[in-house]
C-alpha cells in the first residue's frame, strides 16, 4: 500500500501551464490595440457613393481630401493629416508635378470630398489644381456595392 502512495507523488505532470501563453497573448493583445489606429493615415472622409472602376496605376497619385467642413489636406504633405492653406496646397502640388514630369510620367491627380461638404469647396479644389498645372482631375469615390 506504501508502494503504492509513493508511486502516485512522484509521477509526472502530463499538464500544460498555459499562463506564460496567456500572459503573451493579451501583451500581443495591448500592441495590436494601441498600433492599429496609428497605421490609418490620413483624414477620414465620408465619400459619395458610385458604380465605378477601381484605381490601378504604378504611380502614388496626388489626393487632395475636403473635409465636413472644407478644410484641405494633401497626401503628398509633409504631415498628410493636418490641413492646409489653399496657398500652401498649390504650390505643394506644383512641385509634385513638376517633379513628375521631369521623370516623365505625369501624375494622376484626385479629389476626395465629404459628401456633407459644400459642393463650393469640392470644386474649388479642383481650380487650385488646374492652376498647380494639373491637365486632369479626378473625383474619388466610394463604390456603393461594397456597403450593400
Amino acid at each position: 500500500m506504501r508502494h503504492n502512495l509513493r508511486s502516485k507523488k512522484h509521477r509526472p505532470m502530463a499538464e500544460i501551464n498555459v499562463v506564460p501563453y496567456i500572459d503573451v497573448m493579451l501583451v500581443l493583445l495591448v500592441i495590436f490595440m494601441i498600433t492599429a489606429p496609428l497605421l490609418s493615415q490620413g483624414v477620414h472622409v465620408d465619400l459619395p457613393k458610385a458604380q465605378t472602376q477601381s484605381l490601378t496605376r504604378n504611380q502614388e497619385p496626388i489626393i487632395v481630401s475636403v473635409d465636413a467642413e472644407g478644410k484641405y489636406y494633401l497626401n503628398v504633405a509633409v504631415n498628410p493629416s493636418q490641413p492646409i492653406t489653399k496657398e500652401i496646397l498649390q504650390q505643394r502640388v506644383a512641385a509634385e508635378l513638376q517633379t513628375g514630369k521631369s521623370n516623365g510620367k505625369e501624375r494622376p491627380v484626385f479629389v476626395k470630398g465629404d459628401r456633407k461638404v459644400d459642393y463650393g469647396a469640392v470644386v474649388q479644389a479642383m481650380v487650385l489644381l488646374k492652376n498647380a498645372g494639373a491637365q486632369s482631375v479626378g473625383l474619388v469615390t466610394e463604390d456603393e456595392r461594397i456597403n450593400e
